[in-house]
């Protein structure tokens, strides 16, 4: 039971990564807190795991992450961590064609949130004498050997590394650990209708030539929100399947 008791929020928790790592929590111990926008599919892994409060809303929006600390809050009295995983690939294709609606909504929802994110969660873990934050990046943010078309997404991603590093210089003698988990390609609902050629040409990038479910992400998750990453923070944390070595 690894997170026995621990007050967790997970954003992003409809579906893909971020369910699988609140089905997980569950089973660990934790209770939960689940944003997402769809609040259908919330309330339905909510009744599904137990020990969970929803509250569908758009991370974009600044005063949705304070809602979700605020609702930790008043039904638990504090809160412990947050794996932060909302986010978008977004529009792919050379920047140029790009508009700027694209860059500005993959900028916001992956890397802007975070922003509202750590401003809203920070002062709750100080009140709870530390806890961990952990943020979903991409080793694209990483080392992405120049992939074609991810401009926005690879720029966003990288700047969460860099807010995450920050983050845990400022905060880490206050007992608060702040940490960026760098998945690989995963079977999620965001590769959307891919046919299975393209499936296949993506697992066969990884030197695994395969893809991560999203239970192997949600445990590495797990253990960066655990009481066994507790001398880590900083860190971005890489769990791609060798694509980062391929690539370097």
């Amino acid at each position: 039971m690894e997170l026995r008791n621990k007050i967790i929020i997970v954003t992003g928790a409809s579906s893909g990564i971020g369910a699988a790592a609140a089905a997980l929590f569950a089973r660990e111990g934790a209770r939960l807190v689940l944003g997402a926008r769809r609040e259908p599919e919330l309330r339905a892994l909510a009744d599904r795991i137990g020990s969970a409060e929803v509250l569908a809303g758009d991370v974009c929006e600044a005063g949705y992450a304070q809602a979700l600390v605020d609702l930790a809050l008043a039904t638990y009295g504090r809160l412990d961590g947050a794996f932060n995983n909302a986010g978008i690939l977004g529009d792919l294709g050379p920047l140029p064609q790009m508009t700027p609606d694209t860059w500005h909504r993959v900028i916001a929802t992956n890397l802007t949130s975070a922003f509202h994110a750590a401003r809203a969660q920070i002062p709750a873990l100080r009140r709870t004498g530390g806890g961990s934050i952990v943020f979903t990046s991409s080793f694209v943010g990483f080392s992405n050997g120049g992939l074609p078309g991810m401009g926005a997404y690879a720029a966003s991603k990288a700047g969460l590394i860099g807010l995450t590093q920050s983050l845990a210089s400022d905060h880490a003698a206050e007992g608060v650990r702040v940490n960026a988990l760098l998945p690989g390609g995963t079977i999620t609902p965001v590769l959307g209708d891919d046919s299975p050629e393209v499936m296949d040409y993506i697992a066969g990038l990884h030197p695994m030539k395969r893809m991560a479910e999203a239970e192997e992400i949600a445990q590495a998750a797990l253990f960066l929100l655990s009481d066994r990453a507790s001398f880590m923070t900083g860190s971005p944390m890489i769990v791609d399947g060798g694509m980062s070595v391929r690539l370097a």
